[in-house]
């Protein structure tokens, strides 16, 4: 019943909008409720078929985008008050005894009476409640309060901020405050109230060497050193108590353990911090998400984190998941894509012209929608809380395109040829895909640690979509099948240091690279870069193009051959037959589009079986092509 959850969620304290975008409100619109929960993360779209719940879904805020189905919702009241005819009631009553004068002239009161909870009503909570309960009513008697730093300093401070404010506004009689002893606990109070539970108080300041906890020394790993974790065994054997090492998840727990062993180092599981506590070992791994460890030094133990671990490459923490993921999601959701007379594409309608935003209001206040244009001059308005069902038009030029016309079936027959269509590649892709995966590639093998102390070398943080690039050429070349990946990336994007890890992982296995760009230039900035790169690693570079000598293009050759040189970049001159590989595995192509026919044909000889990396800064269709 849409009236009677309406009715149920304003007394609850929920307001309606007309459109969600914050905990505490909801939002009806035909067949559509929209609904956040506090303390939900998410708000909810509920759409109903009559009067019968079709889907619960949850949604995304800004895009208005439904995201994945959800079982159930359940429901906090938006206030900590009760807004029905009873609360609204004792308000009145306990209002006129607090406040002398008219109440009618006081709009909290007049708001509060109508059922609306008007900004800073939780300052008037007690009118609410015979009697109002303190936060130690709520926790058990086992509870240990840790006060921080100086507790009592800041409740003093509270509260000469709240009397000088209370001096300030209290004399408005339209608003009428009540005194600040009526809402908050004195230091006093506090205290007594708090004697009955357990106290642990932590010290003002940076630690001292008689506080509780002390700093760990430096036990950061050294990459390039022959040992990495010298300083942490040194720490460990002049350390008389024990030590827990801890992961930030236990993915990372397995990596380090496996590092661990290769250098002798071989930690006992923990699975939580009393079993270590009642354990004998002296040295633990487990799993925490703790930002630093430190030293207890009465009770002689040590807790290390990765953070100390890599303290020279530690990534700052806390960072969102999405913000890490390369995702295509949210490319043609954006309104600011779209310029008046834009051609867009609405999922059950086809073809329309965009026509900008209009405000319409349909009896529930004033609402914005997309105003499209279809064949015969017909209009369509679509609210922006559908823009998920809108997409840009990528066919032919925006001036030439051919509008669908509202009510017809065309688009219908379109959606249908299309998807036959699909069909059809699907299947040549399939079988294409199978004979491919048929071919057995090399299998790269390396030490991560190695590839870590490499990336080192990188002077900035790689980006979302550069460190998912990577990640997945890296994945292509241990899976043993032969890669052909495609990166694309506009100039200066980092498309290089894609190549420069693929290229140090197909080293590391005794493999050899071969780097081809279309111009002499290009071959020469890149050696110089590898060669930077590379020069702290026991790897030779060498360089086939006109900036050469004859000499000294002859001594690449033969060290090619004789499997002296590591990493070859040249210009089309690599794929000349004189050129000879001891054991090639790996070609990283830039800009593949700019080669001749003659040079295409040799490369998809070496697609065959040999790792192949095409970057791109122009993805032309024929270089997407090739590369499908």
């Amino acid at each position: 019943d849409v009236d009677a959850l309406r009715t149920q969620l304003t007394l609850a304290g929920y307001q309606h909008v007309t459109q969600v975008v914050s905990p505490g409100e909801y939002s009806v619109r035909g067949g559509l409720i929209d609904l956040f929960p506090m303390g939900s993360a998410l708000p909810f779209r509920i759409e109903l078929f009559d009067d019968e719940i079709e889907t619960l879904r949850s949604f995304d805020v800004d895009s208005q985008r439904t995201v994945y189905p959800v079982p159930e919702i359940r429901l906090l009241p938006a206030r900590e008050f009760p807004l029905d005819e009873a609360g609204r009631t004792r308000f009145r009553g306990r209002f006129r005894e607090t406040f002398e004068g008219d109440p009618s002239r006081s709009p909290i009161y007049k708001d509060v009476s109508n059922g609306i909870a008007p900004a800073g009503i939780e300052y008037y909570l007690p009118l609410f409640f015979e009697k109002t309960a303190l936060v130690f009513d709520y926790l058990p008697q086992d509870t240990v309060l840790c006060l921080h730093r100086d507790v009592p300093g800041a409740i003093r401070e509270f509260w000469a901020d709240t009397a000088s404010r209370y001096k300030l506004l209290g004399g408005d009689r339209s608003r009428p405050l009540l005194p600040p002893q009526e809402l908050f606990l004195s230091d006093e109070q506090f205290f007594v109230a708090a004697a009955v539970l357990g106290r642990l108080t932590l010290p003002a300041g940076d630690a001292e060497p008689d506080a509780p906890a002390a700093p760990l020394p430096d036990i950061a790993v050294e990459r390039r050193a022959d040992d990495p974790l010298q300083k942490l065994k040194a720490f460990a054997a002049g350390f008389t108590g024990r030590i827990l090492l801890l992961a930030e998840s236990p993915g990372r727990r397995e990596t380090l353990l496996q590092y661990f062993a290769e250098y002798g180092l071989q930690p006992a599981h923990c699975a939580d911090f009393a079993a270590f506590t009642t354990s004998a070992d002296k040295l633990m791994l487990s799993v925490a998400p703790l930002s630093a460890g430190f030293l207890l030094p009465g009770s002689d133990l040590a807790i290390v984190t990765e953070n100390e671990l890599y303290a020279a490459t530690a990534r700052p923490r806390g960072r969102k998941a999405d913000a890490r993921r390369a995702s295509l999601e949210g490319w043609l959701r954006d309104l600011t894509e779209l310029k008046i007379g834009d051609p867009v594409v609405h999922e059950s309608h086809g073809i329309g012209r965009y026509h900008g935003l209009v405000h319409l209001d349909l009896g529930e206040g004033e609402t914005e929608f997309l105003h499209l244009e279809y064949a015969g001059e017909d209009k369509l308005y679509v609210p922006v809380s559908q823009l998920h069902l809108i997409s840009r038009y990528s066919g032919a030029e925006a001036e030439l395109v051919e509008l669908h016309k509202l009510g017809t079936d065309r688009w219908d027959r379109a959606k249908r040829r299309a998807a036959q269509q699909v069909r059809d590649t699907a299947a040549e892709l399939l079988a294409l895909y199978a004979r491919r995966a048929a071919r057995q590639g090399h299998a790269f093998s390396f030490r991560e640690h190695d590839l870590e102390a490499f990336a080192d070398g990188f002077g900035f943080e790689e980006t979302p979509d550069q460190a998912a690039a990577i990640a997945a050429v890296i994945g292509d070349m241990k899976s043993g099948k032969p890669m052909d990946r495609l990166v694309c990336g506009d100039v200066g994007f980092g498309k290089t240091e894609v190549a420069l890890r693929a290229a140090f992982a197909a080293v590391m296995d005794g493999k050899q690279v071969a780097v081809l760009a279309p111009t002499t230039l290009l071959a020469e900035q890149h050696f110089n870069t590898f060669s930077d790169r590379f020069a702290d690693w026991p790897v030779k570079t060498v360089e086939l193009s006109r900036f050469r000598s004859a000499k000294e293009q002859t001594q690449a050759l033969q060290d090619l051959a004789a499997g002296k040189a590591d990493i070859a970049i040249g210009t089309h001159r690599l794929l000349q037959k004189d050129v000879k590989f001891a054991r090639l595995g790996l070609v990283v192509i830039d800009e593949e589009h700019r080669f001749g026919v003659r040079q295409k044909e040799a490369l998809k000889a070496l697609r065959a079986e040999i790792d192949v990396l095409t970057l791109t800064a122009t993805p032309i269709p024929r270089t997407l092509g090739l590369s499908l």
